[in-house]
């Protein structure tokens, strides 16, 4: 297979208690997820059965999950937990994860901070792609 196809998840916003500081740990903020999944769609499509793809639904449901779950310092120990997620369906053969941060405390004017991870399948473990 020269190409993979992709189901992008983006946007995801939940409330988490993830940081180094107490107060993020006790006060919590929102979190957004994207999510790029690689995998072939060419059986779904020729399906046309949910079965036979990646349901984006209960995938937003688990990585919601993760996000409201145990806390973590940092967002790259939260972004390398949803990738786990995503990867442990087999059809999915690499994914890319961008956790947003917009509520970081930094005493300055900023937008988002975010963190993203891009990881793949490999024999027996995770490890880095190139993309």
């Amino acid at each position: 297979m020269d190409f993979l196809d992709e189901i992008v998840l983006t946007g995801l916003t939940v409330f988490g208690r993830h940081g180094v500081y107490t107060r993020e740990r006790e006060e919590g903020q929102e979190f957004t997820i994207d999510l790029r999944l690689r995998l072939s769609l060419e059986q779904a499509a020729a399906s046309d059965e949910v079965g036979d793809t990646v349901h984006y639904g209960e995938l937003a449901e688990k990585v919601a999950a993760v996000v409201a779950g145990e806390p973590v310092n940092l967002i790259e120990t939260l972004a390398e937990r949803i990738a786990d997620v995503a990867l442990a369906d087999a059809r999915v053969q690499n994914v890319s994860v961008t956790v947003h941060k917009p509520h970081a405390p930094i005493a300055l004017s900023f937008s988002d901070v975010s963190v993203t991870v891009h990881r793949s399948r490999s024999s027996d473990a995770l490890e880095d792609i190139t993309v």
